[in-house]
Order: structure tokens, then sequence, then C-alpha cells
């Protein structure tokens, strides 16, 4: 057994409850510490710890970062946690669990600030890199051991100790033999946390956790998977895994192999990116097809720009609603030529609408692009209709680049320019 204070870098060659260096007790001990080589690191409550490090006065209030009077919750703190409050919460629902708590409309200019210079520490330690959102990503420390002069799990308790010094906010680390239990581990002693499972131990250690521990698994599926009868991961662990395949395919197979704890995806810092998105949900529910496109082209405005800005083009339309009493509806559909214009994404996602609206009220409305190629090889030779809009949508962005965001402005986006809550 291996045990590292993560105050004063000791390494021990047994399991201790003090540091023998410095007395401390943040130890972490496991037999596989100095072999493990990727890591998960995983912002703690990272927008509402912003916050609180530009407020210390709210270092002890509940703080919840979201707002208006239809949003949901972006983020809590722990403090608000304990009330109940979790993110993508209605605010209305937020607000009756911790009425105490302080309400922060989210600031993104801040957090992607933060986000930078985290960034920027881990890239000094390797360049295996996959993030997967501001305030998480995937560390691959292979082979970084002689540069450092330290095992991997030295070098990440102390970029969590940077971390807080230098950008004022904590973080969770997970250690582990793959991405899928890393990201697991990252999440098991959260705030300041730093976990590791090893290969040895994962199938034991899943066994009695619940089916909806695993990436894919959401609450619908959590709940075919139960009445399926397997409520655990050992439950599939111990399934057949062509019965597996045969009830749900590819992803059978998958769940067999993560119920085992094995995954073989690699860190990949240039993976593509999954889907383009943008959403908005509005302050009092909408009905009618016309009220509802009004706020969908603006969207789709800019799910393009970014679209083009990425330098990619996009061969899947999602539109996404939610109705008044909270039900997901999503729709998608693929184009026999990518598109990175509006014009397109709004024409196919309005059809989409149009098929799905049957007089309910919605709450939310959203639009996305997904299974992406190069925009310079992506756009048929044929397609001069998308050509010539894709030229003059770039045109439009530069007038805009130049002269800011309202100096085009379509009709249509005007129209959908009534109170709403932006995501």
């Amino acid at each position: 057994m291996t045990t590292l204070c993560r105050d004063c870098l000791t390494l021990t060659a047994a399991t201790v409850t003090r540091c023998p260096n410095c007395r401390s007790p943040r130890l972490v001990s496991h037999p596989d510490l100095t072999t493990l080589t990727l890591a998960h690191m995983d912002c703690d409550a990272f927008y509402a710890s912003v916050e609180k490090r530009d407020a210390p006065e709210l270092r002890d209030t509940p703080v919840i970062v979201g707002g208006g009077k239809r949003g949901v919750v972006t983020t809590c703190c722990y403090i608000a946690r304990m009330s109940g409050v979790r993110s993508a919460m209605p605010m209305f629902t937020a607000r009756k669990l911790c009425p105490q708590a302080v309400i922060i409309p989210p600031d993104f200019t801040k957090y992607r600030a933060a986000s930078a210079i985290i960034h920027e520490k881990m890239a000094r330690l390797t360049p295996l890199i996959q993030p997967l959102s501001l305030d998480e990503a995937w560390l691959d420390l292979t082979g970084c051991e002689r540069l450092h002069g330290a095992p991997a799990a030295v070098v990440l308790a102390r970029l969590q100790a940077e971390i807080e010094r230098d950008v004022g906010i904590t973080v969770s680390i997970g250690l582990a033999a793959n991405k899928f239990l890393v990201k697991i581990a990252s999440d098991l002693d959260k705030p300041r946390g730093f976990s590791v499972i090893g290969a040895a131990e994962a199938k034991s250690f899943l066994a009695p956790k619940p089916v909806r521990i695993l990436p894919g698994v959401g609450p619908a599926f959590a709940k075919a998977l139960e009445q399926a009868g397997f409520r655990t991961v050992g439950d599939l662990a111990r399934a057949d895994p062509r019965d597996l395949a045969q009830r749900w395919n590819a992803y059978g197979l998958r769940l067999s192999q993560l119920a085992q704890g094995l995954d073989n995806r690699t860190v990949n810092p240039h993976e593509d990116r999954k889907t383009i998105s943008a959403e908005t949900t509005f302050f009092d529910d909408l009905t009618t097809l016309e009220a509802l496109e009004d706020k969908l082209a603006p969207l789709c405005e800019r799910v393009a720009r970014t679209a083009r800005a990425s330098g990619m083009a996009g061969r899947v339309v999602t539109l996404k609603l939610k109705t008044a009493d909270f039900r997901s509806i999503t729709r998608r559909r693929t184009l026999a030529v990518p598109t990175q214009t509006s014009r397109t994404l709004f024409s196919v996602a309005r059809e989409l609408l149009a098929t799905e609206i049957k007089g309910k009220p919605y709450r939310l409305i959203g639009a996305g692009l997904s299974d992406f190629v190069d925009a310079a090889d992506g756009l048929d030779l044929f397609a001069e209709d998308e050509r010539r809009e894709r030229k003059s949508e770039a045109a439009i962005d530069a007038l805009r680049e130049r002269f800011g965001k309202g100096a085009v402005v379509s009709g249509r986006s005007l129209k959908g320019k009534a109170p709403s809550t932006n995501r």
C-alpha cells in the first residue's frame, strides 16, 4: 500500500492515518497509487465557486447560479445542495427548497477566464488533455513521470493545490485505469476530493451501484433497465452480453463492458466536437407555431454562426422542446448535404416543429447541429443554394464582427426578442 499526503506531497509505503512528515490527515492510499496515470479533473460547483470567490461574504451562504421567472438552476453551491437544490432544477422549485439562497445570474466571461487558467496549468503537465466542458477534463500523464520527477498522483495533487491557490476555487481528482472509472472516481469525495479506483477492484466496486451511474443511462433508460430486471451494475455484469445486445443493440454490449469496469477509449485532445446547440426557456408558456418559430429562429442563427466560426458543417439537425409539465421531446433529421447556415437549419427545424405542435403549452425550445465534417470538404458541389447562403451569412458574420452584433438583425430574430432565459 502507498499513501500520499495531499498537503506536503510526501509518499509513504504504508497505510497511515496522518502524514509522518507534516501530520496532515488529508491522505489518499491505494496499492496502484504510483502506477496509475489516467485522471479526471472536475471543478467543485464551478460557477457558484467562482461567484463565492469574488464575493467572500457569501462563503457560508447558499448560492444558486441561474435565475429568471421560468429559468432553471445552472449550478449551485454545496450548501444549497444540502436543501435539495440540483442543477437543471426549475428555479421556482429551487427557491421553495432554499428560500434563503442568494440567486446570481451566470457570468460566463468570468467562468471562461477561470477555465482558461486551469486549462493552461493542465497543459503544462501533459499534451494529452481532453476537455469535456469549461470545468472538467480527462488527462493522461503516461510517460510524464521523468519530466515532472514524480508519479502522476503527486503531480495531480500539486495541480489541485495550485488551482486552489491561484484560481481561488477547489477541484476534485479521480485517478483510475480508464476514462469511465476516473470520471466516477472524481465524484466520490467532493469537494476537494482525490479518489482512486484500481482495475482489480473495479468490478466489485461497481456491482452494488445503481445502473444510472453508467454513462448514457438517463432516468428513462434507467427505468427501462430496472423493468427488465437490471437494477444494479452487478446485474448487468452477470447478464449474458448476447442478451443485452439483443435488447439494446450495440449499446447493450457497451453496457456489458462498462459493468465489468472495462473501457478502451483513450484521451484524445483532438476529438471532434459532438454537437453545437442553443436553447431558451420562456417566461410564459407558448402554444402557437408562429410564436415558437420566432424563438427558434435566433437560436438557429446562433448555432450556425458557431459552426461557421469552428469551420464545421453538420449533417444532423436536432429540435428540442420541453412541455409545461417538464417532459422533454427531441426530434432529429439527417441531411443529404451538411450545413452551417441558419437558413437550412431553421428550415429543417421548423418542419420538425410543425409536425410536433399539437396545441400543447411549451416552456423551452432548442436547436442543434451534429455529425460534423470539415466545412471545406463537406458541401456538395451541386448544393449551389447552400453555397450562396453560406457566403451571404459569412459576410454578415464579418459585419457583426466589425460593427457589433446589432449591425445586422433579421426581422424574425427581432420578433423573438421577448424576455427569456438563454443557455
